[in-house]
């Protein structure tokens, strides 16, 4: 089954649009390795495969620093006791939840001030696939699921 990488909504194969959200779905619940690897060398990023879904800085305070997925949830937030502690006033306190489970990753936005974007589109929840861009704040990671890169 295929998800709407919007709002995590069931689609059928072929679907243009998400019949629950609206968004455009060409090619979006496609995964593609080799643009992830890509896109983390044109930032001057060596990554090496996990077995554990990451989150790698792509812009921010450390870029190419390492967020390891290895809980089923993890907070993101500019609170000092969040998993991802990002500290910037873009940052909400307590800006968005990843959830990790055997259904893949997904993230929700838990009433931020500025959202929480995934490849440039405001999301309130997503499933995040291999090369996906979120953004929280100033702050942008690559998702890099298990064994990808």
């Amino acid at each position: 089954m295929e998800l709407c990488p919007g709002c995590g909504a069931a689609v059928r194969p072929g679907d243009g649009s998400c019949p629950e959200c609206g968004a455009r779905l060409e090619g979006a619940t496609e995964s593609f390795p080799a643009v992830a690897e890509a896109a983390l060398a044109a930032y001057g990023i060596e990554f090496d495969a996990s077995d554990v879904p990451v989150l790698v800085v792509l812009k921010g305070a450390e870029v190419g620093e390492r967020f390891y997925l290895e809980r089923p949830e993890v907070s993101i937030g500019r609170d000092p006791g969040s998993d991802i502690f990002l500290n910037d006033v873009t940052v909400s306190r307590h800006h968005a939840l990843v959830r990790v489970s055997e259904n893949g990753v997904s993230i929700e936005d838990t009433g931020s001030l500025n959202g929480t974007y995934i490849n440039d589109t405001l999301v309130e929840t997503a499933t995040l696939s291999n090369g996906d861009v979120l953004q929280v704040g100033r702050f942008q990671m690559m998702f890099i699921g298990p064994g990808g890169a």
